[in-house]
């Protein structure tokens, strides 16, 4: 089987979306099926039409050379410009199947080649692109770019020949939209298991050099986008220190957030209190991991993070990880409360801060914590069990492009 993917940018970039790409792609390739792949205009990264990065070959659309940014291109160019280049592509590696990835701006071009090389087209949604815009403060829920943008993906969404998704809070959504429930099906978020070991001791040079030695330290390694709830993780802290004076938070990563939470440390006399390392290596990133006593989620309450699953938290729980999470929807898909990790009220600092001091508290429940995180994803999200659940629908598609019952 011959499967064109249409992916929204990919590696080099490193980031939660090419890391659920890439296991996608090695378990599928691991099914015996060929796999060929199409970057949009969004995948920057490069000027070359082609490129191959750690074995993987990508076709990419590029932004012309006229020297007009992409910033100032409108979505329709956009998915003109991919639209183009998937129909050249699709015609070179003739697939039997497209698999187009989110955001929609991906789907609706992959629909259109589609029906004209007559392909089926598969579309996998991992979150919703109206939904995206409002986090990132371009539109607003309910105005008219969001109900265009809503109108679009539902459009694609009946369109496809198949659906999948991440989740079953995006299921539910899809169905709710006249979706079939049949032709839906959930490819969980997993974790290649033998990338993750338990958590190793900490490099104590390194915890000396950002001022965490002796220190009990909660933690965040990622992008600081509004949603991440890191404002409330800030907030919670003083209170955390009136009971833990020895409590540090580390922040490892960037982001749109970052300038306004070093302002907010500030403001709450915490900024000693508060390292922010900014972004470091891919290949570093586990020596920060080490330094951390609990990871923390503390996630606000919105669509996205009541509909979408991240993977993060299951990063966490391959490596042993302790863990407190809001218990918005998305979480609460992932995380067994104190079984795997423990939940918080969404969107209250003393209830991060009292479910952060009473895990502190039992260290002797630590261990049982850790080992059945673990288990967890061993058992439940590795990626072989996860791809495995495209097979029966990608079969039947190659017989008959009418959408196939399945268990999501």
């Amino acid at each position: 089987m011959r499967i064109l993917h249409v992916l929204d940018h990919s590696i080099p970039l490193h980031s939660g979306y090419t890391f659920r790409t890439l296991a996608i792609l090695r378990e599928q390739r691991k099914l015996g099926w060929q796999t060929f792949h199409v970057t949009s205009p969004k995948h920057t990264a490069t000027r070359d039409s082609e490129e191959t990065v750690d074995g993987w070959h990508f076709y990419r659309t590029l932004v012309p050379a006229s020297g007009k940014k992409l910033p100032g291109l409108g979505e329709v160019e956009l998915m003109r410009q991919l639209e183009r280049r998937l129909r050249a592509v699709a015609q070179l590696v003739e697939p039997d199947l497209i698999h187009a990835h989110s955001p929609v701006l991906n789907a609706l071009p992959a629909l259109a080649v589609g029906r004209e090389l007559g392909i089926p087209v598969v579309y996998e949604v991992r979150a919703f692109w109206e939904d995206a815009a409002v986090d990132h403060g371009t539109t607003t829920e309910g105005s008219l770019r969001y109900r265009l943008s809503r109108r679009m993906e539902t459009h694609a969404l009946k369109r496809a020949a198949h659906v999948f998704t991440i989740c079953e809070g995006l299921r539910g959504d899809i169905v709710a939209r006249g979706i079939a429930p049949e032709k839906v099906t959930v490819i969980p978020n997993a974790v290649d298991i033998d990338a993750f070991e338990p958590g190793g001791a900490p490099d104590e040079a390194l915890k000396a050099q950002l001022g965490l030695a002796g220190a009990t330290v909660v933690g965040f390694i990622g992008s600081f986008y509004a949603y991440e709830g890191l404002d409330l993780l800030l907030t919670a802290l003083p209170r955390l220190l009136a009971q833990r004076p020895d409590v540090r938070v580390l922040l490892v990563g960037g982001g749109p957030q970052e300038v306004a939470l070093k302002a907010q440390a500030a403001a709450l006399g915490v900024t000693d209190k508060v390292v922010f390392t900014g972004r470091v290596p891919h290949q570093q990133v586990q020596r920060y991991y080490d330094l951390v006593d609990v990871l923390a989620y503390p996630r606000h309450s919105m669509r996205l993070t009541e509909l979408v699953t991240p993977l993060k938290p299951l990063e966490a729980m391959a490596q042993g990880r302790l863990l407190v999470a809001s218990d918005v929807g998305g979480h609460k898909e992932l995380i067994r409360h104190g079984e795997t990790g423990v939940l918080f009220r969404a969107g209250s600092a003393d209830a991060l801060a009292q479910a952060l001091l009473d895990l502190l508290a039992q260290r002797e429940h630590w261990p049982q914590l850790r080992a059945q995180g673990r288990r967890f994803v061993e058992a439940e999200r590795n990626w072989a069990r996860s791809v495995a659940r495209y097979r029966p629908v990608f079969e039947h598609l190659m017989k008959n492009t009418q959408p196939l019952a399945v268990d999501a």
